[in-house]
């Protein structure tokens, strides 16, 4: 049975430790400190890694160094030793780990998408910064194109697939989606549910992509009162779905 834990950092980080018949491996360790502890004594079999920001990256190599594993992810990360690309598969942990390009975030971010060889089971998305509950990353390096194209490829996958992204963001997300879109019920509803997590300190993560159709703005583009929302905060009139997910991005920026 596979169990995927967050494993907290900093103020608001979550790094994803997957484990498998005593195979461990993490997401995005941007801090040693709190993998070596929630690992114990038990060994460490890899590191994925979805961009290069330091908060992602700051603990690779005290665990290398440690751990003598291999760290898969961006070539543009010095620490990679086995660099991935879109579409590249890897098998892990008994399944297939499918590499999807996402850029917008940062141009070197990359999706990584675990399905089981249970059929049964749901795919399990470790998206970073690209994809948040209820939101999306901001856009560092990457084109209003670039990102919206990239959430559009995420939208697309199962809706059962269960969203593991970076930051324990939602609350705040929920609030401008709430502002974005504010007749959704379903949204208000998963305010709620948030809510009462936080309140309990639990975290509110996997969301899935279902979920995130239904209550994320960043992929309502489509829906006309999101559009109108949208063209009053700098969209054209007749702004595309691009055009109204860039007003989005600007508008949550300064929200």
């Amino acid at each position: 049975m596979l169990t995927i834990s967050p494993i907290p950092a900093f103020s608001d980080n979550y790094i994803w430790h997957l484990e498998k018949n005593g195979e461990h491996w993490v997401v995005d360790p941007g801090d040693a400190r709190p993998v070596i502890e929630a690992l114990k004594s038990a060994p460490l079999a890899g590191i994925l890694i979805t961009h290069h920001h330091p908060d992602h990256t700051g603990g690779i190599a005290q665990l290398v160094h440690r751990y003598q594993c291999p760290v898969y992810g961006p070539g543009s990360i010095d620490e990679v030793s086995h660099p991935l690309k879109d579409g590249d598969q890897l098998s892990l942990l008994g399944g297939k780990l499918e590499v999807l390009a996402v850029p917008g975030h940062t141009l070197d971010h990359l999706a990584l998408l675990l399905q089981l060889s249970d059929a049964e089971a749901p795919p399990h998305l470790f998206c970073g910064d690209t994809l948040f509950a209820g939101g999306c990353g901001r856009l560092f390096e990457g084109t209003p194109e670039q990102m919206y194209g990239s959430l559009r490829r995420l939208s697309d996958l199962p809706p059962e697939t269960q969203v593991y992204c970076a930051h324990e963001y939602t609350a705040a997300n929920l609030r401008f989606a709430e502002a974005a879109e504010p007749g959704n019920a379903v949204l208000h509803n998963r305010i709620s549910q948030v809510d009462s997590l936080r309140a309990q300190g639990e975290p509110t993560l996997p969301s899935t992509i279902g979920e995130e159709l239904a209550t994320n703005p960043f992929l309502r583009c489509h829906i006309p009162a999101v559009a109108r929302r949208a063209v009053s905060h700098g969209a054209g009139e007749n702004a595309d779905e691009v055009g109204v997910f860039a007003a989005l991005r600007q508008w949550k920026d300064n929200f």
